[in-house]
């Protein structure tokens, strides 16, 4: 029974449990209210339960442990509120699990048993509290695991590492804390792609040894024309809130080749470590505010599909690396309030991003935040280029203009010459004395003139 997308209102029709025969029922979005009813744990061969963005309030009722056929589980985003039955974890058959944004409280179950078939368990933005439990362990299929905006108190679970089929895990807005330490396994999650810890209190340095254990994130697939989804049997379609590009997104029916590292506002400390740079598969890394220190990684110029770029408020110093500017996928880059200094790369992406994403950096200079940089290599490079043309076009001109003037220089001595050999030679000497006396009376009267003129602009400056 499929009836999405209807305007039922009112509570789930208590016929339904007479249904015995009954495989799938799908009814999100249909404006349901009230109870789950005890009785659907007697329709024995129900495969699939979706109630999902419904107004059902009340407690799970525990009967639906009975359905040990039932391979999805979808009550998400209602009013569901009290703790989940414990026996939840022993569905041998479920594949989905999907409680996220209800009410629920207590503790998670803790006893997912081996062969487990779960792949998705989301239980994202409720009240839970406790710790992680390490019988997820068991779950050798699961691909998403979502358990962000809750209230666990625990460390990082670096046992989930062992989990070769994980690729989401969205711990964000928790109370979990300490260092991120290797396990010291050689293969610890091989398939991540989501890796979402922000809103936390980790601390010490960036797990480094967690980023080179990262080996889903090293290639990327240029043969997937299509998107390939997680999930999307019976129309359940997963999903994940990721923030990119300064906004927080619902990833609906998750992407396998969307890749995201979120450790934003935690209390990490150090550098950046330079093998972030291999993991060339990342569309967006967010490692802001938290308390780096140190320069940022050139390598990070070889994130090739990088879209998302944001380490604002840490302590990062030096220049921002040229090698960013090659980033031709990049879309967003916050690198403010911290302590950068010189020029602003030039590249075709940073020509499309605004003062904001500069801010704080008292030190940077060059576009967008100022019209040049003296020390921009490239700006320099040019201007030296220039001037050396300007200087050979000077010299070539110059050592035209002198050959012109010598030429004419020797010419006119030689004509000069030749009127003063015919004048003396014919005696008659009267001619080049008038021709003496007429220059004479024209530089006289050039003077006069001149003196004349700068009295009068004496006289002007004087009444003023």
């Amino acid at each position: 029974m499929i009836l999405n997308d209807n305007n039922l209102i009112g509570e789930i029709p208590s016929f339904v449990c007479n249904l015995t025969s009954l495989e799938v029922l799908c009814m999100p979005r249909t404006n349901l209210k009230g109870k789950v009813p005890q009785c659907l744990g007697n329709i024995s061969g129900l495969q699939v339960l979706v109630m999902s963005h419904n107004n059902l309030s009340g407690k799970m009722p525990p009967s639906i442990s009975n359905l040990t056929s039932l391979q999805i589980l979808d009550l998400g985003r209602n009013n569901l509120e009290g703790a989940i039955p414990q026996c939840f974890g022993n569905i041998s058959n479920l594949q989905v699990f999907d409680m996220q944004n209800n009410k629920l409280s207590g503790t998670l179950p803790t006893n997912f048993s081996i062969g487990s078939s779960l792949i998705s368990l989301n239980l994202h933005d409720n009240e839970l509290e406790g710790e992680i439990p390490r019988s997820l362990a068991n779950c050798k299929k699961l691909q998403v695991l979502d358990l962000g905006d809750n209230h666990l108190i625990d460390t990082f679970p670096m046992w989930l590492g062992t989990l070769t089929e994980l690729r989401v895990l969205r711990l964000t807005s928790n109370k979990l804390q300490g260092p991120i330490r290797s396990s010291g396994a050689e293969i610890m999650f091989p398939d991540l792609r989501i890796i979402d810890l922000s809103n936390n209190a980790f601390s010490k340095d960036l797990p480094t040894s967690l980023f080179q254990q990262l080996k889903g994130r090293r290639t990327v697939d240029q043969t997937m024309k299509t998107p390939s989804y997680l999930g999307g049997r019976y129309n359940y379609q997963d999903s994940v809130v990721v923030v990119t590009k300064g906004l927080k997104l619902e990833v609906v029916r998750i992407l396998s080749f969307y890749t995201v590292i979120d450790l934003s506002n935690n209390k990490f400390e150090g550098h950046i470590p330079s093998v972030l740079g291999d993991l060339i598969a990342i569309r967006v890394l967010n490692l802001s505010h938290n308390g780096l220190q140190g320069y940022i990684s050139p390598s990070l110029g070889s994130l090739s599909v990088l879209e998302s770029l944001d380490l604002s408020f840490n302590r990062l110093s030096g220049e921002i690396p040229q090698q960013l500017a090659s980033l031709t996928s990049l879309e967003f880059l916050n690198l403010s309030h911290n302590y950068l200094q010189g020029c602003i790369p030039q590249g075709p992406q940073f020509h499309t991003f605004e003062n904001s994403s500069f801010d704080g950096n008292d030190g940077l200079r060059g576009f967008p935040i100022s019209k040049g940089c003296g020390n921009n290599p490239v700006s320099e490079t040019n201007c030296t280029v220039s001037a050396l043309e300007d200087q050979e076009r000077n010299s070539e001109f110059f050592n035209d203009f002198w050959k012109a003037a010598l030429m004419g220089y020797g010419s006119g001595i030689c004509i000069g010459l030749s009127i003063i050999y015919f004048l003396i030679s014919t005696g008659n000497l009267r001619w080049l004395a008038r021709i003496i006396e007429e220059l004479e009376h024209k530089i006289i009267m050039r003077r006069r003139k001149k003196q004349r003129g700068q009295k009068n602009y004496r006289r002007r400056n004087n009444r003023f």
